[in-house]
């Protein structure tokens, strides 16, 4: 069931250079500049953003998201002002912007993640390209959304995963033969999947999602933002969220941005405050380095701390960092920092935010909260602040208590560096 929405309009324009271009269906590079590694980004025709009524879900603002269509069953993140944490922490002016379950303050994300605002935006974007299959790589929570919001809209697709994370792929119902997933073997990571992907995307049919390369993607996460800013009234000073990619965080520089233009909430900069889950830290080692190019990383060193961090979705070994107008241009441009939280301060911090706001949370949001916690206690943010924190997955022991879930099964598990060969001869018989 699709609800009907005129299709936004809007242009693309390479970030390294402003060029300006139509977006010709599912363009993911500036057509002056393939391979040239910069972003591109939408510009938007409507510069003041008109938010929908709720019933639209994350469509309600559709205004600044490049989609040509709504599908129905989607939830927007919720913002609320903080009383549980906020006094814990003694903050006079803490946000919290919400993604997942949670029906009292009208949440309801199906898979209890931001990675929904994506997948819904996704397919708002695709436009015709029914007899293509979509391939995309995850860490677990992407894959489980865009399963869930494929397998109900009928869009085939190919998820490629780590074997060690298809416990995340789990549903409330079946998820329809449309949607096929395959894993590397266990001992594998992020970075495996996205090289299997990257061969499944070579065949005749399939398309690359493209990761934060596409526009939708980037912008549906940045409706966390959008969700904040219009309840909140300003532009908040700074922006706490867990990361593995940093496309949250670019999303939300980027509607940051946006804002500004629109000129009724003020003109500052969100403090981009992204926080790793030690010891996997690519990000921060580069970003402490003064270093715009990712440090150099064994392969098998990478493997193993991923293997030690609880918040697994944050293990992107090869995030959009030093691409122009990617995670260190946003942080060079709005300021920020890159925080670090173990297992256990991450553990204790999803216990106090149940206890003091009534919820669980994911592991990587917890990372999160316990990077605002660290940084009270040490002067780093102040006390009449305006923070937001972006906790981008929870409720998922809240969803499950009542359900009957099931889990997804992997079609074919494939060696860490599978050849092409073999990609082919499976994707045949996958999708016949």
């Amino acid at each position: 069931m699709v609800k009907e929405l005129n299709p936004t309009k809007y242009t693309l324009a390479s970030v390294k250079n402003g060029t300006e271009f139509p977006d010709e269906g599912w363009t993911l590079d500036s057509p002056s500049q393939i391979g040239c590694g910069g972003l591109v980004r939408a510009i938007y025709q409507k510069k003041q953003l008109e938010v929908k009524d709720s019933s639209y879900g994350v469509f309600r603002f559709a205004d600044w998201l490049p989609v040509h269509k709504m599908l129905e069953g989607s939830s927007a993140p919720v913002t609320y002002k903080s009383e549980g944490l906020a006094k814990c922490l003694g903050l006079d002016d803490l946000y919290i912007t919400f993604s997942g379950y949670w029906p009292e303050k009208g949440a309801n994300m199906r898979t209890c993640s931001f990675k929904e605002t994506e997948a819904f935006t996704v397919g708002g974007r695709l436009n015709g390209n029914r007899d293509q299959v979509l391939v995309v790589a995850s860490a677990g929570n992407t894959a489980r959304a865009f399963a869930r919001v494929c397998s109900d809209n009928n869009i085939p697709l190919l998820l490629c995963v780590p074997e060690d994370n298809i416990d995340a792929l789990w549903f409330d119902s079946p998820i329809n033969d449309n949607v096929k997933l395959v894993v590397t073997r266990s001992g594998s990571d992020y970075f495996d999947a996205i090289h299997l992907s990257n061969l499944a995307c070579k065949l005749d049919g399939f398309i690359a999602e493209g990761g934060a390369k596409n526009v939708a993607r980037r912008d549906g996460m940045g409706t966390t933002t959008l969700s904040a800013v219009t309840e909140i009234g300003r532009i908040p000073d700074y922006y706490f969220q867990a990361v593995g990619s940093g496309t949250g965080a670019i999303a939300a520089w980027e509607a940051n941005l946006r804002l500004i233009e629109d000129g009724r909430f003020g003109t500052n900069k969100m403090k981009l405050m992204v926080s790793q889950n030690a010891p996997f830290l690519p990000i921060h080692d580069a970003w402490k380095a003064n270093s715009r190019a990712m440090l150099p990383l064994d392969d098998k060193l990478a493997r193993k701390q991923v293997e030690e961090i609880d918040a697994k979705v944050l293990s992107n070994r090869k995030p959009p960092y030093a691409v122009s107008g990617g995670l260190y241009d946003a942080m060079i441009d709005a300021g920020g920092d890159v925080l670090v939280a173990t297992n256990e301060e991450a553990l204790e911090a999803g216990r106090v935010f149940k206890e003091v706001e009534g919820n669980d949370i994911h592991p990587a949001s917890a990372v999160a909260v316990a990077t605002l916690i660290n940084a009270v206690k040490t002067g780093l943010v102040k006390k009449d602040d305006c923070i937001m924190l972006n906790i981008t997955g929870g409720g998922e022991e809240r969803f499950k208590s009542d359900k009957e879930i099931t889990y997804l099964k992997p079609s074919y598990v494939f060696d860490i560096n599978p050849s092409q060969d073999l990609v082919k001869e499976v994707m045949d018989k996958l999708f016949k």
